[in-house]
């Protein structure tokens, strides 16, 4: 048992709050409401459960599908100069949360791009709960190991073409600021990395690896979160490299219906809306667009992870028709994107500084939430309270 304080700079804070990690989840928990799951529980493999989107369409599933399965995510446990991860007391808390409802869900903590862990994964899957009903790929990394050839790639969050300046949100002494950023072009080594960490070889290689292993379900479903964003943070976004990332991934969904799955099953890409996640606030000026867009919608307007995870499941389970783009894939963002919100953020963004004046309540908000991230600021959690920071991964069922 250990007083433990935020250690932050910036946008990082290299620790994290068991009992606030853990009151978080139960608040994702509480925010999905039940339904009696129908039928057979589906199976579901979800990579990168332990954080963002991932989570919450895991903790969605559970809560309106019963599923089981497995789950994958890459976190690394207290010693004794520094708490787990954030995402390592998510993980224990929502196996916690799933014990109590009765449910059946393994956790394996381990390189998701690992060939090593997608053995581990398939023997668990064979052994335990047959065929897999959903995929659903939610990793975001800031490098990756190619399983071929034992290069490490690492990615980048720079434009593409052309220099990128624009204004920032900064929180010095925990109060906002405007600043500026200003990014240089990537070469195309970069860009290439960045492809190679943030797009679809190594989804694809899950796909190849189940398929391979006899264990895709009649009527086998994938989905890989995506994101295209506003035209504002188009040139560090969706026309930088990491919308060449996402760009592979997207075409990634048509190669595997072609070449892997067939009748077999169905792959799709999911365009979410915008959120506070410990990827995207590593990203430049998002943050700052990220509260404008909230000041503009408000509470009422703004769609969290899990409005947005239930929206997909019920397209996904086919308790809704898909709501699917020219290119197929599935939008969850049209909140975000419709032309007056985004008219509105403009209109902000012209002027951020007076914006955020006139608005405090949205970077307050912003802050707020990119604190919980990592445990801190919950409501209903006493700080001053010591918290055990030593808490064991998940007892495997075998």
């Amino acid at each position: 048992m250990q007083q433990i304080t935020p250690k932050q700079r910036g946008y990082l804070i290299v620790n994290s709050h068991p009992t606030g990690s853990a009151a978080g989840v139960e608040e994702l928990w509480g925010s999905i409401a039940p339904a009696a799951p129908a039928g057979r529980a589906p199976v579901v493999l979800v990579l990168g459960s332990s954080a963002g989107y991932g989570l919450a369409i895991l903790v969605a599933g559970l809560r309106r599908l019963g599923v089981r399965g497995v789950g994958v995510g890459f976190e690394a446990a207290a010693n004794e100069r520094r708490t787990a991860t954030a995402g390592w007391y998510r993980t224990a808390a929502t196996a916690g949360l799933v014990e109590q409802a009765g449910g059946d869900f393994t956790f394996v903590n381990a390189d998701a791009y690992a060939d090593a862990t997608r053995a581990e994964v398939l023997g668990v899957l064979a052994e335990h709960y047959g065929p897999v009903d959903y995929l659903v790929y939610s990793l975001a990394s800031p490098r990756r190991t190619d399983p071929a050839t034992g290069e490490v790639h690492h990615s980048v969050i720079k434009p593409v073409g052309a220099a990128y300046t624009s204004p920032s949100l900064l929180f010095p002494d925990g109060l906002p600021e405007v600043g500026a950023v200003d990014l240089a072009p990537a070469d195309e080594a970069e860009r290439a990395a960045t492809v190679k960490v943030m797009g679809g070889e190594d989804w694809r290689l899950w796909v190849q690896a189940l398929a391979d292993a006899d264990l895709l379900a009649e009527g086998f479903t994938t989905a890989a979160l995506s994101y295209v964003g506003s035209e504002i943070t188009a040139p560090v976004y969706r026309q930088g490299t990491i919308g060449a990332a996402k760009e592979h991934l997207e075409d990634t969904a048509g190669r595997l219906q072609r070449e892997v799955l067939g009748d077999r099953g169905r792959a799709f890409t999911v365009v979410a809306g915008a959120a506070v996640t410990q990827a995207s606030t590593a990203i430049p000026s998002i943050a700052l667009y990220t509260s404008l867009l909230r000041s503009v919608l408000g509470a009422d307007g703004w769609r969290t992870t899990a409005d947005q995870a239930v929206d997909l499941w019920e397209q996904l389970s086919g308790a809704k028709a898909p709501v699917l783009d020219e290119r197929g894939r599935i939008r969850l963002d049209g909140w975000e994107l419709d032309a007056d919100v985004q008219d509105g953020v403009r209109k902000l963004w012209a002027d951020p500084a007076a914006a955020l004046a006139a608005d405090p309540d949205a970077p307050a908000w912003f802050y707020n939430q990119f604190r919980q991230l990592y445990g801190w600021d919950v409501p209903g959690v006493d700080y001053s309270v010591e918290a055990e920071a030593v808490v064991p991964w998940p007892t495997r069922r075998r």
